[in-house]
């Protein structure tokens, strides 16, 4: 990192470095974006990969961190840290010219926090409306509700956006543009509709039956999950993972356990990191499983559901005998498991194998050879590296591009770095690619499920954790693969039970905010099927 150093100190001649676990710069709001563009452009490592944009309510300071990482090597990790001081007109530099997936992300900072981003073609506010009043994240926000009562009238859609633009002699303007041009047909695709996977609502417009653009609406069903987890002690905050894509809930809770266990310095028993491991990969079967089956059914083919579902119900089974829990899944506690696997639980599980895999073969057999399915997934919805990387599109979808990102491989956790799987690719980057992406995986699922099945060891499957966690200062990530993609954990500790600031990272938000892109200039007909492809859970998005 000594050379990554210089090249920052090269390029914004002043900047704090903490060489913290991982390498932290600070930098003046006007230094910023050259210095992610020259990081970004670094040919022989480009940090090309916004994994996080994060909101920061620092008291002395508002701000963003941003956590860097390069398609190149997703091993390789920076954190960027900005702010102003100017609590009633808080600007920073916008980077939506160089990462496409800072746009969702830079709109929910405003939202939040009511930092707004020069340059930013769109700051209207991501999951709150525009006449909320406050911003949620701050320390300050006076949560009165009072100021903005429940309404259950509906509200007029305006289709036009304000923004900031930075004119060439460095002057600030104002101004408001049209979403859509004049004379566009719109038509509304959800928010209740069952294909949109969620409450999500969609503003398309079209000429004939063409996709020319998409504006999306979310934040139907924002529960403020972030804001609550601030009054709350880990081990309370643990059940909200499993409520954001609820069809990774075991991984998502895994992550924070893992990020709360690294930071308090708890080892996991042997015995519960080999449960943890297998019921991952159960889950990640299980969110595959149902992202076929509705896929298939966004096609038209509604025998394929019910026989995804088929196959789904025994895994969930397997659930509610080893902890209670079908769809919402909790067996992750802070130290381990919260319960042992049931005595049948290896029988179960190696029966279900071999299972899987005639049933896999039955798939090819009837639906992925099929022409009509073939002539609405193939060079449909086409996504190109470049831009999977630039919208920080991870998980099967980002591997059907051809880029490789699978954080089991380039910084495994649990049992990953002791069983041997390969890592599904494919370049084509269509809906067929990603389709078929999912079942493949779903196979070397059941070959790392296979190698640990037999040798899961004796002992205890939880270590001994004091009652109250207080967490060291510090700041603390933690990445995991969950079924659509990376999903991450960011928490800020000032030596508290509860967290200073804890942060979510959706892979099913870099899934929708690409849709814009991948859509355009296809038919409405296959806007579903790429969305279906695309496997994106929208409470994952409305945190």
């Amino acid at each position: 990192m000594e050379k990554i150093k210089q090249i920052i100190l090269d390029a914004v001649k002043e900047a704090v470095f903490d060489d913290k676990e991982k390498l932290t710069v600070t930098v003046e709001p006007q230094k910023l974006h050259f210095l992610l563009q020259t990081l970004h452009d670094y040919a022989e490592l480009p940090f090309d990969y916004l994994v996080y944009l994060i909101g920061m309510d620092w008291g002395e300071k508002l701000g963003v961190i941003y956590l860097l990482s390069s398609s190149k090597d997703p091993s390789q990790e920076i954190i960027i840290k900005t702010g102003t001081s100017d609590r009633e007109n808080p600007l920073l530099y916008s980077v939506t010219d160089l990462y496409g997936t800072a746009h969702f992300n830079e709109r929910e900072v405003y939202a939040m926090y009511g930092i707004r981003f020069i340059n930013n073609p769109d700051m209207r506010r991501f999951l709150l409306n525009d006449d909320w009043v406050g911003f949620p994240l701050r320390k300050d926000y006076d949560a009165d509700p009072a100021l903005n009562p429940v309404s259950v009238e509906s509200k007029d859609i305006i289709d036009t956006a304000p923004r900031i633009v930075e004119t060439p002699d460095g002057k600030l303007v104002e101004e408001t543009v049209n979403i859509f041009e004049d004379g566009d047909y719109i038509i509304n695709i959800g928010p209740q509709h069952p294909s949109t996977h969620g409450v999500m609502h969609f503003r398309t417009s079209l000429d004939g039956e063409v996709v020319k653009k998409i504006d999306v609406h979310s934040g139907y069903i924002h529960r403020g999950i972030e804001k609550l987890s601030e009054s709350l002690t880990y081990p309370q905050i643990l059940h909200f993972t499993d409520r954001l894509d609820y069809l990774s809930a075991n991984i998502n809770r895994h992550a924070l356990c893992i990020c709360v266990e690294k930071a308090a310095g708890i080892e996991v028993p042997e015995r519960a990191q080999y449960i943890r491991t297998i019921m991952d990969e159960l889950n990640r079967i299980d969110s595959h499983l149902l992202a076929w089956s509705a896929h298939t059914n966004d096609l038209g083919a509604t025998t394929a559901f019910i026989y995804g579902m088929r196959e789904r119900e025994i895994i969930l089974d397997i659930f509610e005998k080893v902890c209670g829990g079908r769809l919402i899944i909790n067996e992750n506690v802070v130290g381990g498991v919260m319960f042992d696997i049931y005595p049948e639980f290896q029988k179960d599980v190696k029966a279900f194998i071999p299972y899987m895999r005639d049933k896999l073969k039955e798939y090819d057999r009837f639906f992925s050879h099929n022409v009509i399915a073939l002539g609405r997934m193939v060079n449909v919805g086409v996504l190109k590296k470049e831009d999977a990387v630039s919208y920080a599109v991870s998980g099967p979808a980002g591997r059907a591009s051809g880029w490789s990102c699978d954080v089991r491989k380039y910084n495994p956790y649990a049992l990953y770095d002791k069983v041997e799987f390969k890592e599904i690719i494919r370049t084509e980057g269509d809906s067929y690619a990603r389709y078929m992406n999912r079942l493949d995986e779903i196979e070397e699922s059941l070959h790392i499920i296979e190698q640990l099945i037999d040798n899961i060891p004796e002992g205890d499957y939880c270590a001994k954790t004091k009652a109250i966690i207080k967490l060291p200062e510090g700041e603390y990530f933690q990445h995991v693969e969950a079924g659509k993609g990376l999903f991450g954990v960011y928490i800020e500790s000032r030596g508290d039970k509860t967290p200073y600031r804890l942060k979510f990272r959706s892979p099913s938000m870099a899934l929708v905010s690409v849709m814009p892109l991948i859509c355009e200039n296809e038919k409405i007909s296959d806007f579903i099927g790429i969305g279906g492809s695309m496997d994106y859970v929208i409470p994952d998005i409305d945190r």
